[in-house]
């Protein structure tokens, strides 16, 4: 099975592994990487916006790689609930007819000196980054494994979800279509 991951990220790739191999284990897994636009700003703000590019990774990857089995997108995004801002994401997957499986991450309670620096405008991993004396802590445990000590990290958090995405291609309570 190929499957097409709209990021050339080490953790989104090793989620995507994980889950496909978690949810088809009798299958070989071959993922490939391919970096395309999200049609929407670097740093969403609302999980609509997020999850619009998530799904828009999706299709992009399906156009640049039309031969593959399926096509992951994810997209991390922020949205303010009363005074709190929230990290998620949203995973989406099309497999060769257009219905997508989708699947949104818990939230996670941005601490405010990270909250400051993304209201003045920084992306939230560079934030992370700078508050946590840590590099590109996105290509690692993300704010996720920042803020929980390891006990969650990213991937964890993407490869579960992407699971629950993959649910309307591997139960069979799903039409099939």
């Amino acid at each position: 099975m190929k499957v097409v991951v709209s990021s050339a990220n080490p953790v989104k790739l090793a989620a995507t592994r994980r889950a496909f191999e978690a949810t088809f284990p009798a299958v070989e897994i071959t993922i490939e990487s391919c970096a395309v636009d999200s049609g929407v700003a670097d740093q969403p703000m609302h999980d609509e916006e997020t999850r619009r590019g998530a799904l828009n990774r999706a299709r992009a990857a399906r156009a640049a790689v039309p031969g593959a089995d399926f096509w992951v997108g994810l997209e991390g995004g922020l949205e303010r609930i009363d005074d709190t801002l929230m990290a998620s994401a949203w995973m989406a997957v099309l497999g060769q007819e257009e219905r997508p499986g989708l699947s949104r991450t818990v939230g996670l309670p941005i601490p405010p000196a990270v909250q400051s620096l993304v209201d003045e405008g920084m992306e939230l991993g560079d934030a992370n980054d700078r508050v946590f004396s840590t590099l590109n802590s996105k290509q690692g445990g993300g704010a996720f494994g920042l803020l929980t000590e390891g006990r969650i990290t990213r991937e964890s958090v993407y490869a579960d979800t992407l699971m629950v995405a993959l649910m309307p291609f591997s139960n069979p309570l799903f039409p099939q279509s």
